[in-house]
């Protein structure tokens, strides 16, 4: 409570110094109408979502199958369609994925979903099998914004959740729905039984923390703590360490602004609000986010990589303690969706848009090339 916020402004960055500066050597392996997420399968290939509503298989050469078959209709308008991509924890012998997505409800409302499925592999064409949804937003609502839906499992195979506020402030709050919300559950949807407010019963029962306005990160760090990253409003862009139980504040308090310039009061006016690590201002717009913990880059082992959208770049966040300060910006040239850590250590990322780019980031001196 009453954290001190490290909160990171920019007024004049070189985006050449910053191009200079980078350690990466980038290849480009292939392209994707609207990529969103990937991960990677036991073999080294990936899994790379399109958010019109494809899934395909990816090798690290850059081939890439036919799209999976059987994957959920989705709801794509806005920000909402296909979204992230996860492996069960035993995928090896379950070939259990998870898949959220955007999904149209009675009437002019939709909601995320989340969808677990077997992943069966063919030679010519693959299928997403005895798909069954193990959770959705709720309520479902109008508009297409801030579906938030990343997806993560903890070291003990519990599930989390992130649930976007869909732009309507108030359920950010609100306990009889799980908007605005990050949600803990059992591999199969199930609620734990340890969860914070699971005596209340219902969609409250999943609930692990609320006051969250559209958290497009999750990430489990070194020693096991979930952190999320998540737009803010008129900037004030967070990270947070995420505590069970805990309120992040979204609308009552936040490091931004209203659109229409209408001010919300800091953190530090409302100390029994949990403070983010890190707010930036101007915004970074953030995408995905991983915890590095390869070799390729010793510098960067157990810090935070952060994809961003409106900074075209990848922030690099160090983390020290419950602490947590931006230490470099690498300059990309394009917004940045999602980053991954590759089997071998190197970096993942993908651009965002029509015609985004799959890049794999190796330092400089190896065999790629700019």
């Amino acid at each position: 409570m009453g954290q001190l916020i490290s909160i990171v402004v920019l007024l004049c960055l070189s985006t050449a110094s910053i191009a200079q500066d980078s350690p990466f050597a980038v290849t480009e392996v292939a392209s994707f109408n609207e990529p969103w997420a990937m991960t990677f399968l036991p073999d080294g290939r990936m899994l790379v979502t399109e958010k019109r509503g494809r899934l395909y298989i990816v090798t690290q050469e850059g081939a890439k199958s036919r799209p999976v078959e059987d994957i959920p209709n989705v709801d794509y308008r806005g920000q909402g369609g296909l979204g992230d991509v996860i492996l069960h924890p035993d995928y090896a012998n379950n070939g259990l994925i998870y898949l959220s997505y955007a999904e149209a409800g009675v009437g002019d409302v939709r909601g995320a979903a989340v969808a677990r499925g077997r992943l069966e592999i063919g030679e010519r064409n693959s299928f997403f099998r005895d798909a069954r949804v193990i959770w959705r937003q709720n309520p479902k609502v109008t508009d297409d914004g801030h579906y938030g839906h990343r997806m993560i499992f903890d070291r003990d195979g519990y599930l989390f959740i992130s649930s976007g506020e869909r732009q309507k402030f108030v359920p950010a709050q609100q306990m009889n729905g799980n908007l605005g919300k990050i949600v803990r559950l059992h591999d199969d949807g199930s609620v734990p039984e340890d969860n914070p407010f699971f005596s209340e019963g219902d969609v409250t029962a999943q609930i692990w923390s609320l006051g969250h306005r559209n958290p497009l990160g999750l990430m489990i760090d070194a020693q096991g703590r979930l952190w999320n990253h998540e737009m803010g409003p008129l900037h004030g862009d967070e990270m947070n360490l995420i505590i069970k139980g805990a309120n992040y504040g979204y609308p009552i308090v936040s490091e931004g602004d209203h659109y229409n310039g209408d001010e919300i009061p800091d953190h530090d006016t409302r100390p029994e609000f949990e403070a983010p690590k890190i707010a930036w201002i101007p915004t970074i717009a953030p995408g995905g986010i991983t915890f590095y913990s390869g070799d390729l880059f010793p510098d960067m082992k157990g810090d935070a990589l952060i994809a961003g959208l409106a900074s075209r770049a990848l922030i690099l966040v160090e983390i020290d303690g419950d602490n947590a300060r931006e230490v470099a910006r690498y300059d990309m040239g394009k917004r940045i969706r999602e980053v991954e850590q590759g089997p071998d250590g190197a970096i993942w990322v993908l651009e965002d848009n029509d015609g985004g780019r799959l890049l794999k980031l190796t330092p400089r001196g190896d065999s790629e090339s700019d």
